[in-house]
């Protein structure tokens, strides 16, 4: 199966019809489901599916856990937004990846991540950490 780290072409093509409203305030909910290595995530992913999801475990629950959302910022020629990091305590959990999608928006998809491997927590905390919020960096960009 394969996990393509990639913003997913659909989300692409909605913030330009103005679909995602990204702002910390005020705008949408997103959230961050966790995947098993047998899941096929790709830049063609469109929106959320619990195939392949990882279990119920502590507190991650089925469909994941709702980001915090730090907004849109720029800087230059780039325009930004990205989250805070996630966490799920006393979970048992094995994932490959991870899927961003909106919530508020019929459960559009946004982004894939790929570990890079298996991840595992066995009664812990298992953290998804998000790259720096900066122009360079940051999950969701346009240059």
């Amino acid at each position: 199966m394969a996990i393509i780290q990639s913003m997913c072409t659909s989300f692409k093509q909605e913030v330009m019809q103005g679909v995602h409203n990204l702002n910390a305030v005020g705008g949408d909910t997103f959230k961050l489901a966790l995947y098993t290595s047998d899941a096929v995530l790709t830049p063609a992913t469109t929106i959320y599916s619990s195939l392949n999801e990882v279990p119920a475990s502590g507190t991650y629950v089925a469909g994941g856990g709702v980001l915090t959302n730090g907004g849109v910022l720029s800087s230059l020629t780039t325009a930004y937004a990205g989250f805070l990091d996630i966490s799920f305590t006393s979970a048992s959990i094995t994932a490959f990846g991870a899927l961003i999608y909106n919530s508020s928006r019929g459960n559009k998809a946004v982004a894939v991540i790929n570990f890079g491997a298996n991840k595992t927590s066995l009664n812990s905390t298992f953290t998804v950490r998000f790259p720096p919020y900066n122009a360079t960096s940051a999950i969701i960009r346009i240059d």
